[in-house]
């Protein structure tokens, strides 16, 4: 008889005087009702004692609602852990200021990832080459700024998800700090593709466009601090090795109201460190002008 254990995050409890309950991977509680079976058998049941005998029939249908509504999966054992970084995957250049690039670089060693610093000179010379392979290229490019992006900065490495490199980013404004969408195949939605979104989305376009360019006077701007550098550097960290790694993150439909990680652009609060979820989809080429009628 094939066991049957609880789908990963949910938790089936016994409620004093109520019976059981279901608390679902996303946090919700469902009351369950067993009927004629008692909760202890329940219990017992998806805790895999039992698993090499027929479960009585009430018991069995309780077993199947729990199937049919995503909660329990088939199985004897718990599913092993997944293979650490591949090898082919490793190599992950590091560039930008160092209050960030340094806690990242801590969590994607401890992740298996082999990450170095680079320089910008060495991603447009990797983008002009256009090399397919070989010792020392990057499997991924992360580049992070404690400010904004000076216009033109990333233009080189918006190019690199056609060469097979993956290109993950994150920069700050003010008490912002923006993550934006993992880019790791062409088509995916690239840095200058997230700032035209981000002009088209707000009424102050002139006034956004206007802070980026540098003509800005501000206070004090020293607001990345060590928690939320270590907040940045898992968020990025996640993603990066969701993809490395084909975690189900990575493969799977993502959770009610949850966007895919490469249609997804993220808010950071400094203030109470809080995210925001925003959806960021790709800007399509614009089609040329017709020519002029009469015209050679």
């Amino acid at each position: 008889m094939t066991g049957t254990r609880l789908a990963p995050g949910v938790t089936v409890v016994a409620v004093p005087g109520r019976g059981a309950a279901v608390r679902t991977a996303d946090g919700e509680f469902l009351r369950v009702a067993t009927g004629d079976v008692p909760v202890a058998d329940l219990l017992d049941r998806l805790s895999g004692d039992g698993a090499d005998m027929e479960p009585e029939p009430a018991l069995a249908r309780l077993l199947g609602a729990f199937a049919a509504a995503g909660y329990t999966r088939a199985g004897a054992a718990p599913e092993p852990p997944r293979d650490r970084w591949p090898a082919r995957l490793r190599t992950v250049w590091l560039l930008g200021d160092a209050v960030l690039t340094e806690p990242l670089g801590d969590c994607l060693r401890r992740a298996g990832a082999a990450p170095r610093p680079a320089a910008p000179e060495e991603v447009a010379a990797l983008v002009r080459d256009a090399a397919p392979g070989g010792d020392g290229r990057p499997a991924a490019v992360v580049w992070c700024l404690d400010g904004p992006v000076p216009a033109g900065l990333w233009d080189d490495a918006d190019r690199l998800p056609a060469l097979g490199v993956a290109w993950l980013r994150c920069h700050r404004e003010g008490r912002q700090l923006w993550l934006e969408p993992p880019a790791v195949a062409p088509g995916d939605v690239t840095a200058a593709q997230v700032r035209l979104r981000r002009l088209a989305a707000t009424p102050a376009h002139r006034e956004l466009a206007a802070y980026w360019a540098g003509e800005r006077v501000t206070g004090d701007d020293r607001l990345t601090t060590p928690a939320s550098a270590a907040l940045a550097a898992a968020l990025l960290t996640a993603d990066l090795a969701d993809w490395a790694t084909g975690a189900p993150a990575a493969r799977e439909a993502p959770a009610p109201g949850a966007l895919p990680a490469r249609r997804r652009l993220r808010r950071v609060d400094l203030r109470g460190l809080t995210v925001t979820e925003h959806p960021v989809l790709p800007v399509p080429d614009v089609a040329p002008l017709p020519a002029p009628r009469g015209a050679a």
